[in-house]
């Protein structure tokens, strides 16, 4: 591993990520996943991860291509959704699996200077997280989601302090969450939010984007002057 590049990826996550962005091109009235991308830098995004389950493989490289020169020239962390191929083709700093997709155990030996995420649905996932090299894990769904139209189970807010009591690494949480929700996720023990449609459907994604930053951030103060 280059233990320097690896951990300057794993700081910058721990320490400059709030709202965390995800596409879907489907679900952002109109807009390309590239106007997406350069409203969400605009708007402070410190990290963004690309999600595109049709593209076929040289379209998604070509954007992912993309992503990668627009977020290293804004200073942002990039992430691919799923693919290792296309992660490590990009220069990415990061793939985020699911539970169907490669093992992370595999892709930290394959990979090891890459931020590893994975989905946890169940609080055995998160408590085996880091065991299988992740280096970041996802709690979620945590209400209904467009974006998870098979999901038919949502584990809730408690879920959090409950999966993350299973594990010292960092986490997301995603689904269904909507600024409304920041305060209670934030009283709950979440520090990085990550989100589809409350940015790509907004009207004005920048704004809405500095918005989220500015609600987690006030919510994270608030909480550390109680």
């Amino acid at each position: 591993m280059h233990a320097t590049l690896y951990h300057e990826r794993f700081r910058r996550f721990t320490n400059e990520v709030t709202v965390y962005p995800v596409s879907c091109e489907k679900l952002a009235a109109g807009r390309s996943d590239m106007e997406w991308l350069d409203a969400v830098l605009a708007g402070g995004a410190r990290i963004v991860q690309l999600r595109d389950k049709v593209a076929d493989a040289r379209t998604l490289y070509a954007k992912a291509l993309a992503f990668r020169e627009k977020t290293r020239a804004a200073g942002a962390l990039f992430i691919v959704n799923d693919r290792l191929d296309i992660a490590l083709l990009s220069e990415a700093d990061g793939v985020h699996l699911g539970n169907d997709d490669l093992p992370a155990e595999a892709v930290r030996r394959y990979a090891p200077n890459l931020i590893i995420g994975v989905s946890c649905n169940t609080e055995e996932q998160a408590a085996t997280a880091e065991a299988r090299g992740a280096s970041y894990f996802n709690i979620g769904p945590l209400f209904p989601t467009q974006t998870k139209e098979e999901a038919r189970e949502y584990v809730g807010i408690e879920a959090i302090q409950r999966f993350s009591a299973r594990s010292p690494l960092p986490f997301t949480v995603m689904g269904g969450i909507n600024l409304d929700h920041v305060p209670q996720l934030i009283a709950a023990g979440a520090r990085r939010i990550a989100v589809v449609t409350a940015l790509s459907q907004a009207p004005d994604i920048a704004a809405a984007t500095r918005q989220w930053i500015a609600a987690i951030r006030d919510g994270i103060a608030n909480k550390e002057t109680r």
